[in-house]
This record gives C-alpha cells, sequence and structure tokens, in this order.
C-alpha cells in the first residue's frame, strides 16, 4: 500500500506586516549609519581631544631656570637635573624569564637597591601589592639614572625634572636669594628678576593610565629644548669671598646684629662684592627665619651720621658757602634754636680748617659750616641727590630715604643743624654708597648694579652732573686727610692713597635715641685716580668701645687689601705732588 505524500503549503506574509519590519530595519540601519558619520566625522575632534586628555599628560617646562655666573663665568646657581623613578609591576620583563611575579618584583629591587643605596624594605614597602603608577624615589642623579636604563628592565619610567642648587651655599644667600619648592623665586634676584632668570620652553607630552599614574613609554623621558643663557652679574667670586670672610669674623667679634659689606666700581656702578650678615643656606632655606631673606641693606633705613659730612661739604662748596681753604671755630659745644648740640668727645679743637672737620669728626664744625648755606638751598639740595626717593637698581625693591618736609626743615633751624653731621634724616646703606660713588668719579651719578645686562636698560639714561669735579677732587683729598691723619688711619696701607670717613651714628627706637650703635666706614681709591669705593656697616656691635674707627675700619682694610691683590693695582707714593710707582 503506497503512502501518499505530505505537501506543506507556506502562508504568505501579509503585506501590512512585511512593510513595518522593512522600516524598521532601514531605520536601524539609518540610525546606525547615522551614529557612525557623527562619531567619525562630526565628533571626531571633540573625542580625540578626550581621548588625550585621559591617554597623556602634559609636563610643562615653565619651572626651568637659567644659570647664574659671576663676571668670570663662575656658577653661583644653576639647575640640578634629578629623576623621579616610577615602577609597573605589570609590565616587568626580563629576556627569557618565566618566573612568577613576586620573585620578578623581588629580583628588580635586588638590582636597584645598589644603585639607589637603600634598603630592599624600603622600596618593597612601595609596591603594596599594586601593579602600576608606584613612585618609588625622588632626587636620583644622573648617574643614577644612567645605571638604571642600563639595566634594560621594562615597567621601570625615569621622569627628569630639575631643582635648584646654589654650589656657594650662604656665600651669595642675601644677594641672589632662593628658589621654594616649586621651582619659584622667593627671595633676592631670584625673585626680583624672576623673569629674566625663568626659562619659556615647549611643553612635554608623557602617557598615563586610568588612575592618571605615568606609563612606560619606549621613547624615554625628552629633554626640553636647551637654554645656554645665563645671567652674568658682576660680582667677582674670589673678592665676595674675601669680603664675606672679612665681614663674618668681625661681626661674630663684636656680637653685632647684622653687617654688610660692598665694594662698587665708581665709574659704572658695578658692584664687585656684596655680603651681609647674618646669611643663610638657600639650599635648605626652610631651616631659618623669614627675617634673614630681607636685602636690608637697600630695604633697611639708618641715619649715616658722619659718614654723610663728606657729602655735606661738597653741598657747602658748590654753593660757595665755604672756600676750601678756610678755617672754622669748632668750641665743643653750640646752641641752635634751644638745643645743645657738641662732639662726640665734648671737647673743641678751636679754629680749624676743613680737612680737619673730617680728621676729628667735628659736629659743631659741621653745624657753623651748614649754617652758611640757606636751609631752603640746603634741602633743595638733599632732594637733588635723591635722599627721599627710592633707589632705582636690579637689587631688591629698594625703601625710600626719609627725609623732613622741605616746611619743617627751612622754619625749624634745628633739622638743617643735626642734618650736617648725618642725623634727623635717613637712607638706605647702598644710597649711601652710591651717593660716595658719585663724590669719587667726579660728580656724575651712577646707578648701583649686580646684572651685566643692565647696562642694556641704560641706553637711554642720561647721567645727570651732581658736583663738579673740582669739589670732588677736594673733598676726596681732605678724606685721604682722614686715613693719613685722622680717625679712618687704621685703613692706612703703605704705598697706596685711600680717603675716607667714619661714622658713629645712635639707633633711634619710638622717637629717642638710645644707646644702640651703627658704626660705618666709607673708603675710595686709589685717591689719584678713583676706581673704587668700599663701605662697610655695622648694627648695634655689643661692647662699649666700639666705634666706626674701632669696628669698621679694620674690615675695610682687610678688603682693599684683598682688592689689590685681585685686580693687581700698583702701589703708588705721593712725592712732590707727583705720583711715582714702586718697582
Amino acid at each position: 500500500m503506497k503512502r501518499s505524500k505530505k505537501i506543506v503549503h507556506l502562508v504568505p506574509l501579509k503585506p501590512r506586516r512585511f512593510k513595518v519590519t522593512y522600516i524598521f530595519c532601514l531605520l536601524l540601519i539609518s540610525g546606525l549609519f547615522g551614529r557612525l558619520v557623527n562619531l567619525q566625522v562630526f565628533s571626531a575632534s571633540d573625542l580625540q581631544k578626550k581621548a588625550r586628555l585621559i591617554q597623556f599628560t602634559k609636563i610643562s617646562s615653565l619651572n626651568k631656570r637659567r644659570s647664574i655666573v659671576d663676571r668670570n663665568n663662575r656658577l653661583i646657581a644653576y639647575d640640578k637635573p634629578l629623576y623621579r623613578l616610577w615602577a609597573h609591576p605589570k609590565y616587568f620583563n626580563f629576556p627569557g624569564d618565566s618566573t612568577n611575579r613576586v620573585r620578578t618584583i623581588d629580583e628588580v629591587v635586588n638590582k636597584l637597591t645598589p644603585i639607589l643605596n637603600v634598603k630592599d624594605e624600603l622600596l618593597l614597602s612601595k609596591f603594596e601589592n599594586k601593579m602600576l603608577g608606584i613612585e618609588l624615589l625622588d632626587e636620583i642623579t644622573e648617574n643614577q639614572a644612567k645605571k638604571i636604563k642600563n639595566l634594560h628592565i621594562s615597567g621601570l619610567d625615569l621622569v627628569k625634572y630639575s631643582q635648584r642648587y646654589y654650589p656657594q651655599r650662604n656665600l651669595y644667600s642675601n644677594l641672589i636669594g632662593f628658589v621654594n619648592y616649586e621651582n619659584k623665586g622667593s627671595a633676592g634676584l631670584e625673585l626680583h628678576l624672576d623673569n629674566q632668570i625663568k626659562v619659556l620652553n615647549k611643553s612635554n607630552l608623557i602617557k598615563k593610565g586610568g588612575d592618571g599614574t605615568p606609563l612606560p613609554d619606549n621613547s624615554g623621558p625628552r629633554d626640553f629644548i636647551s637654554d645656554y643663557k645665563s645671567l652674568g652679574l658682576t660680582i667677582d667670586s674670589r673678592l665676595q669671598k674675601a669680603t664675606f670672610k672679612a665681614l663674618s669674623k668681625h661681626v661674630v667679634k663684636w656680637n653685632a646684629k647684622k653687617g654688610f659689606a660692598i665694594v662698587m666700581n665708581v665709574n659704572n656702578g658695578e658692584i664687585l662684592s656684596l655680603a651681609s650678615i647674618p646669611s643663610y643656606d638657600p639650599n635648605k632655606y626652610w631651616d631659618y627665619d623669614t627675617e634673614v631673606f630681607r636685602g636690608w641693606y637697600s630695604q633697611d633705613l639708618f641715619e649715616p651720621g658722619s659718614t654723610f659730612k663728606p657729602i655735606n661739604l661738597a653741598l657747602a662748596l658748590e654753593e660757595k658757602a665755604i672756600q676750601k681753604d678756610g678755617l672754622v671755630e669748632d668750641s665743643g659745644e653750640v646752641n641752635v634754636g634751644g638745643w645743645s648740640l657738641s662732639n662726640w668727645d665734648k671737647k673743641g679743637n678751636g679754629y680749624i680748617d676743613y680737612p680737619k672737620v673730617l680728621q676729628v669728626s667735628s659736629n659743631v664744625g659741621m653745624v657753623k659750616i651748614m649754617q652758611n648755606l640757606p636751609s631752603k638751598t640746603y634741602w633743595n639740595w638733599l632732594n637733588k641727590l635723591g635722599i627721599n626717593k627710592r633707589l632705582e637698581t636690579d637689587l631688591f625693591e629698594s625703601t625710600a630715604g626719609q627725609l623732613k618736609s622741605k616746611n619743617i626743615f627751612v622754619t625749624q633751624s634745628i633739622e638743617p643743624a643735626v642734618a650736617s653731621f648725618g642725623k634727623g634724616f635717613s637712607i638706605s646703606p647702598l644710597k649711601l654708597a652710591q651717593l660716595h660713588a658719585v663724590l669719587a668719579n667726579g660728580g656724575s651719578e651712577i646707578i648701583p648694579h649686580v646684572t651685566l645686562n643692565f647696562k642694556d636698560h641704560l641706553k637711554n639714561y642720561s647721567p645727570k652732573e651732581i658736583f663738579s669735579n673740582e669739589v670732588s677732587k677736594t673733598v676726596l683729598k681732605w678724606m685721604e686727610s682722614v686715613v693719613d691723619n685722622g680717625s679712618g688711619k687704621g685703613a692706612k696701607i703703605d704705598g697706596y692713597r685711600i680717603g675716607g670717613k667714619t661714622g658713629t651714628s645712635q639707633k633711634a627706637v619710638n622717637g629717642r635715641y638710645t644707646s644702640k650703635k651703627v658704626c660705618s666706614f666709607v673708603a675710595s681709591f686709589p685717591v689719584n685716580n678713583p676706581k673704587y669705593v668700599v663701605l662697610v656697616v655695622i648694627d648695634e656691635p655689643s661692647k662699649a668701645y666700639a666705634y666706626g674707627s674701632t669696628v669698621a675700619v679694620p674690615i675695610a682694610k682687610e678688603i682693599i687689601e684683598s682688592l689689590i691683590v685681585i685686580e693687581k693695582i700698583p702701589p703708588q707714593i705721593e712725592e712732590n705732588r707727583k705720583v711715582v710707582k714702586k718697582p
């Protein structure tokens, strides 16, 4: 019996359902295509940026700084290249190594510790079961970094950075200053000339993982653009060292609060040495009180006392209030406006000439000399000298001196009287050095500075003529008599013509003079051809017999002796008004 075949009939899809399915698939395909076009064309740029932000981090080179060198190119400050070491155990690999991960970490540590001079336990404690982004150590030297690279271990990444270093330590601290932990200038020239010292270069990109830690980079740490420029100073390191040594020794000897010494070229304002005590190590600035960071020699004011007497004599000569061969009666005491003024030793010296006024530092003689000058004219001169103005320089921001108003100075006779021997007004030590440099060079204004490129800022500068050449020479010769026969004879050096003036002024506290003193001495030499001014200021020497002649003069002499050797200045002796060089 034959089986009958079963016929299966396919039921056709209804046209309406087919249309719906077709349209749905078409829309789905269109949506996917539109999404693809949007991602690949319209959003591509934004997506690339987001990816780079996730995958890379930018390292800027803004913190790099130029080296600072002295006039002979000796290093004073520079960026010391260092490295940070990162580990990524996930990528640790040794050629042909098939050991497990724990042993690999141990082996890496065993290879690193001899190079880094640390204990195994220190490095092992850093891992803590982490596989990526482990900072092992920083302040790794270039030599150590080179040895680590030579290990050829993948998973170790060295990130280069710079750290400011001061090889001279405290020798330049009060001048150069320091940079903080962010490598930003925080004191001294590092702060004041920050824009000239910092280097602006292109940035670098490094890869990073999802957690933000650096990833190994086959290309290695890339150096930034090199900057071979440096900031050159007018300072001579040899003289700076001699100045600092002499100043330090005597500040300790007199148990003084602080001290300052400067050597400056009187013809162009270049500072050859500038030392200040107390000092500090800028490599460890965090160990010191912030007060020590101040550049007090340009920011603090003091009454110059008798060191200002030569300046006053120059004013009197310029105004023809006195004649250079004149005399003045020093009775030891003088009454001005009801105030009794006297000499430092309460003694009179009779009729004396003007060199003698400086030799014995006669206050009474100076009062009578300056009384020949109208008070209004006198104040105008002090204003012209810039006593009450801020000194423009490339050092710290200077403080403007303090001078009584013109009305008070003119109407109260005691003001010009005390100003005649350097009291009643105040200036910075740096300003005093500038005024004596002007007097020594023949009367031309100069600007004290320490950077060699400072002259570029003076291209359109026209120096003012303050004193005539004849007046300058006359006063300088009177100052020479102070070293030969007066209170400055402790600075005399056989064969050399040196002019100078001592000063001992009382310090005022809350408007009242105290027993505290500021002892100073200023010297200009060689007198026959002035080139240098040396100023020493010692604040609050503690011993009773502290005067400019006993405290500051010996320091200046030691500095001048070093200057003579360093600059190879030949000895000269005056014979019958002719200068004869020793053989």
